[in-house]
């Protein structure tokens, strides 16, 4: 415990490099583009009237009412874990060659990409705002929790980080597989769909379960996503007992993470 405290701190002493390195992040992104900063509103919008168009048009779904908003209220998250996750699984490795010439707590390097991701994020979340009222959409006093939602996610993407860059120094392939992983992923995340529309009962291989149940038992990115919907375009908090058990898993989570990160970051060096 004694250990984890130093290795905190001193990642606490590295505040300033860690500000310089998401600025840095930032500025790369939007380097050369003539619209800069507006891809971070461009880019969900546009995944949005896809969407939006595929499934209210060619599918006839128009039992959803404001359903740019609702699909909105679950892209912009979906697309913060995403490319936050996939990000910084490279970054121990596309960033070898700070890691072989100066010291430096390795553990800032994963945390700069993600609070980056979280920046691009927040940056977003006015289109979402500027929809709702312009759609019609009814906002209600439950987005003041919202903090709170994005905080059990920060956690969640972090320890996933974690662990999948320090999987990627050693195994190469962990990246490649992980879009595979990331496209079925986005499908078992009620993203596009209500999580209500996922059967309590399901047949698979003869085994009869409650498919909505375990899918936000097992998939904590299906209790985030729902828990972002109900404060933001139901405006009812109602899966609160979901959520706290999220909560628990996104902690244990970054704790196993991190354990696991420290425990092989003094082998980084040799490998990248």
């Amino acid at each position: 415990m004694n250990k984890i405290i130093r290795q905190i701190g001193e990642i606490w002493q590295y505040r300033e490099l860690i500000r310089n390195l998401v600025v840095r992040d930032l500025k790369v992104r939007y380097k050369n583009s003539a619209l800069g900063v507006a891809w971070s509103w461009i880019s969900p919008l546009l995944m949005m009237i896809v969407y939006t168009i595929f499934f209210t048009v060619f599918w006839g779904n128009r039992d959803i009412e404001h359903y740019p908003v609702f699909l909105l209220c679950g892209l912009l998250p979906w697309q913060f874990f995403s490319t936050a996750v996939m990000q910084t699984t490279g970054s121990i490795v596309s960033n070898a060659h700070l890691i072989k010439k100066v010291y430096l707590p390795r553990e800032i390097l994963p945390i700069s990409i993600v609070l980056s991701e979280l920046v691009n994020f927040l940056i977003a979340l006015p289109i979402f705002f500027s929809l709702a009222l312009i759609s019609g959409a009814s906002l209600s006093w439950t987005v003041l929790l919202l903090p709170a939602i994005m905080l059990v996610q920060l956690a969640f993407i972090l320890g996933l980080g974690f662990m999948l860059a320090t999987l990627n120094v050693f195994y190469r392939d962990t990246q490649h597989l992980l879009g595979v992983a990331m496209q079925a992923w986005f499908f078992l995340t009620p993203v596009f769909y209500p999580i209500r529309i996922v059967p309590q009962e399901a047949r698979l291989l003869g085994i009869t379960f409650n498919a909505h149940l375990w899918l936000r038992r097992l998939n904590p990115m299906a209790s985030i996503i729902a828990s972002y919907r109900e404060l933001l375009y139901y405006g009812i908090p109602s899966g609160l007992d979901f959520f706290l058990r999220t909560a628990v898993t996104a902690v244990a989570v970054l704790v196993v993470g991190y354990v696991i990160f420290t425990h092989f970051s003094g082998r980084f060096g040799e490998e990248v």
